[in-house]
């Protein structure tokens, strides 16, 4: 299906504004469920934008930033994958792994500015000194708008102008290439769920995956509504036994032991 001009430009808008909120991680709209999802309405199939935000959420759930290093940018990302697969015809999966360039090119260009705008930490220092409130909150107000704005023009010209070169492309490829793509897609989420597991997973939750495991594995249910149900209620019991937990630890009065109290 063709992508309208409109599309093109609510894409551009949205890419702006998740944008943004990716620079300065104010609200977390940027997470590739919210965006996919959004995509998926401007396109007019919501359905294939919640599918492709789940799928993609769970790619990019390990990678983040750590110091200086940059991960593939989850903002094209999640607006590739539902625009590929619609303007292309191929299935999630398979528009997951021809995604990945759109974020590797955003990423790149993010490690590109990270760089350049180094020039400009004299003069933020200078205002700093100075106490230039106006002058310094301007100067950073300037450096998110080049971001945005260049997250509208990539998607813009991804999303839009290219859409019939990369249709052909698609259409081009041959099966087993394709295929590739479907089954590299199809790993992608395990392996960003295994990253994630790798920093976040203890001992004592150990059990509550298996539980998870054994319910979305072996029960047969028409969604994942209970499995997700089921993790919420395993989520509030760790919390409320923390609590528990950290009243009993107290002493009575609030005050640590060693305080004398």
């Amino acid at each position: 299906m063709d992508i309208t001009l409109t599309q093109g430009i609510l894409l551009a808008v949205l890419a702006i504004i998740v944008g943004i909120d990716a620079w300065l991680e104010g609200f977390f709209i940027f997470r590739p469920i919210i965006v996919s999802t959004i995509t998926g309405f401007i396109l007019g199939d919501v359905k294939l934008g919640l599918v492709a935000g789940g799928l993609t959420e769970l790619a990019f759930a390990g990678l983040t930033p750590a110091g200086g290093t940059q991960p593939p940018n989850p903002v094209l990302a999640g607006i590739m994958t539902p625009v590929l697969a619609y303007s292309a015809g191929v299935d999630e999966k398979t528009a997951i792994g021809l995604a990945l360039p759109f974020s590797f090119l955003m990423q790149y260009i993010l490690l590109f500015y990270y760089s350049s705008f180094a020039f400009f930490m004299a003069k933020a220092d200078r205002y700093a000194e100075e106490a230039n409130v106006k002058a310094f909150s301007r100067l950073n107000l300037f450096l998110i708008l080049i971001v945005a704005l260049t997250n509208g023009v990539v998607v813009f010209l991804s999303a839009y102008i290219a859409q019939t070169p990369m249709r052909q492309l698609v259409e081009a490829m041959p099966e087993w290439l394709t295929h590739g793509f479907q089954v590299a897609g199809g790993i992608l989420p395990a392996v960003g769920f295994a990253l994630l597991l790798r920093v976040m997973m203890k001992k004592e939750l150990i059990p509550y995956l298996i539980v998870g495991f054994v319910f979305a594995s072996f029960i047969p249910f028409s969604n994942l509504l209970p499995v997700a149900v089921i993790g919420a209620a395993f989520a509030l019991f760790e919390y409320f036994n923390n609590q528990k937990k950290q009243v009993v630890a107290t002493p009575p009065g609030g005050g640590d032991y060693s305080d004398g109290i």
